[in-house]
Formats: structure tokens, C-alpha cells, sequence
């Protein structure tokens, strides 16, 4: 089963990863993968530099970013295979486990419907 681990985080805060960071985050991204649980990862630009698309009664508008009225936002996310949502909970606290107890974020880890 696929699961997508979406990482919200309070972009306001300004907060970025430390070159420890990205050197541990690295390590445990190559042993995911090659473990074939990782399936793709990416984190996203900043909404400042984002649109919506939004539909409402048949018309399309389109909304530049930042958006304000967020208080947390999609920083990344990570696209995981597992055999169960506790398999992809696990997989999830390892990488929230990297970050340490200096930041402020959240996964919210969501089973992928496949036909």
C-alpha cells in the first residue's frame, strides 16, 4: 500500500534546516529507499511563490500566494510504500525523530486510494 506523508509546518516561523539536518535527513532517505519504503520526496517552495486554483458555482479563480489566512502550510511531503498504516506511522516518526526537539512540525499520513 502507498501512503502520503504530507508535512505541515508554520512557514512564518522562518525556521530551516541545519547542514546536520540535511546530512542525517539524507542518510535516513538513502536507507528508506533502498529499503524500498521511500517512494519520493520532495520538500516545497515557499506559498509566497504559489497560486490556488479554486472553483466555486463553475467559475475558476486563481489566488496568489503568500496565504495569510494559513496558519500551517505543506512543506513537503514523502510518498511511502507500506504494509500497513502503522508501518507508514513508524516510517513517519523516523523522520520527525531526525528533526529533534527543536522544531515545530507535524505529518498528517494519509493511505493513497489505488483502483
Amino acid at each position: 500500500m502507498r501512503f502520503l506523508s504530507m508535512v505541515r509546518i508554520n512557514e512564518r516561523s522562518g525556521q530551516r534546516p541545519s547542514a546536520q539536518l540535511m546530512e542525517d535527513m539524507g542518510k535516513l532517505m538513502a536507507e528508506m529507499t533502498a529499503a524500498g519504503s521511500l517512494l519520493d520526496t520532495a520538500g516545497l517552495r515557499p506559498t509566497a511563490e504559489g497560486k490556488r486554483v479554486r472553483l466555486s458555482r463553475g467559475r475558476q479563480t486563481v489566488i496568489d500566494g503568500p496565504f495569510t489566512e494559513a496558519k500551517e502550510v505543506i512543506g513537503g511531503y514523502a510518498m511511502l510504500q507500506a504494509d500497513s498504516m502503522e508501518e507508514a506511522l513508524e516510517l513517519t516518526r523516523r523522520f520527525l525523530a531526525v528533526h529533534g526537539d527543536a522544531w515545530e512540525i507535524e505529518c498528517e499520513v494519509r493511505q493513497v486510494e489505488e483502483h
